[in-house]
């Protein structure tokens, strides 16, 4: 698998984002280390707690490297019509591990950049350790917190089995049953308001590290989480896993989605790709529009895009960790002028490392001052 993708290797960790789990922290002098917190704090995405409540931190989203060849751009079909259009402003988490960096490094010649570019910024918050017993409070927290300031929070479960295949960002709950129990709590915590659920990256495009029997029961349980938390929460929004750009074809990754309940609106509103990784808007926007082209389902289905790391694009040589000489993509929006495209998000926070600059997960400042300046 390692060879196949493009990497989004260790996310919840690397992924800028607030995790709501509790990995241990770095060292070093350029590293900024990860919120342990378990505790949610009122608020949401890849992100950070609120005044009384502190953020969890979660595990580093998967970067997998570029493994098929993208098919071409099909026609877009006109931008479907939303019933509920998302409010205008996304949720900043108000504890992340930018934010601290950023509080307690008044005098680096970098913060003003950083502070500006990177930790103005909203961001997905990470659900990544398997907590049954506080997971509903966390993503509550999150949740209550974002309807609060009539913002839309960005949450990542990401627990399921077999997790990364094994590679950087190994681990999740320990099996499908336990799984399922753990998607109820996450459920029970979406709360009634407009949210988004970029539910379990790399579940999909990696599974061909499963066997088939596997695959088929970890698709039906991604199904079921969709239905669960659509039904928890008839305003939140879930989108499925549909790799990017650089890696399987659209009509390969349909087939699959289509097995995990993607072409369901019970379960889905649509795909997510480029989690943790650098393509470019342009070639994620045709890649996705060919996904959901392949899927069929309804034309309310659309897509969301991170656009975190991807200014200048994928480097040539298919490198994924850290790689030099990447810019900030667009900016976080539920607006993107695009048919069938529904957002741009900062699903991986740009600066939580990939494990090259500094370790899996932790913030480096110098890495966010290189993307962002």
């Amino acid at each position: 698998m390692a060879a196949l993708a493009s990497v989004v290797a260790a996310v919840g960790a690397t992924t800028g984002m607030l995790t709501v789990l509790g990995d241990d922290g770095g060292g070093g002098a350029d590293e900024a280390r990860p919120a342990v917190t378990r505790t949610p704090w009122p608020k949401s995405p890849p992100a950070v707690p609120s005044p009384s409540v502190s953020a969890p931190v979660s595990a580093a989203p998967p970067v997998r490297k570029a493994s098929g060849t993208p098919s071409p751009a099909r026609t877009a079909r006109p931008a479907p019509s939303r019933t509920a259009e998302p409010a205008t402003r996304l949720y900043r988490h108000p504890e992340s591990q930018v934010l601290d960096w950023v509080r307690t490094h008044p005098d680096d010649p970098r913060r003003d950049v950083i502070a500006s570019r990177v930790a103005g910024r909203p961001a997905a918050v990470w659900f990544a350790d398997h907590t049954p017993a506080t997971l509903t409070s966390r993503v509550r927290a999150v949740t209550s917190e974002g309807a609060a300031r009539g913002q839309v929070p960005v949450v990542v479960p990401y627990a399921i089995p077999d997790r990364d295949c094994g590679g950087h960002s190994q681990g999740g709950a320990p099996d499908l049953d336990a799984y399922d129990d753990w998607i109820d709590r996450f459920a029970a915590g979406l709360g009634s308001g407009e949210v988004i659920v970029i539910l379990e990256p790399d579940s999909v495009a990696q599974a061909d590290c499963l066997s088939a029997g596997e695959r088929a029961d970890r698709f039906a349980s991604l199904a079921r989480a969709g239905r669960v938390m659509k039904e928890a929460n008839p305003a939140a929004r879930v989108y499925f896993d549909a790799g990017h750009s650089g890696w399987h074809a659209p009509a390969r990754q349909a087939a699959w989605l289509k097995q995990a309940g993607a072409a369901s609106p019970d379960s889905s509103d649509g795909v997510f790709s480029n989690v943790s990784n650098f393509h470019a808007t342009a070639d994620e926007v045709a890649h996705d529009r060919a996904v959901l082209d392949a899927l069929g389902g309804p034309e309310s289905l659309g897509a969301v895009i991170d656009t975190s790391r991807n200014g200048n694009g994928a480097p040539s040589d298919g490198e994924w960790c850290d790689p030099a000489g990447r810019a900030l993509g667009r900016a976080p929006t539920l607006h993107t002028g695009m048919g069938r495209v529904d957002a741009y998000l900062w699903v991986k926070l740009p600066g939580e490392s990939d494990g090259c600059r500094g370790k899996p997960g932790t913030f480096t400042p110098s890495y966010a001052y290189d993307l962002a300046r």
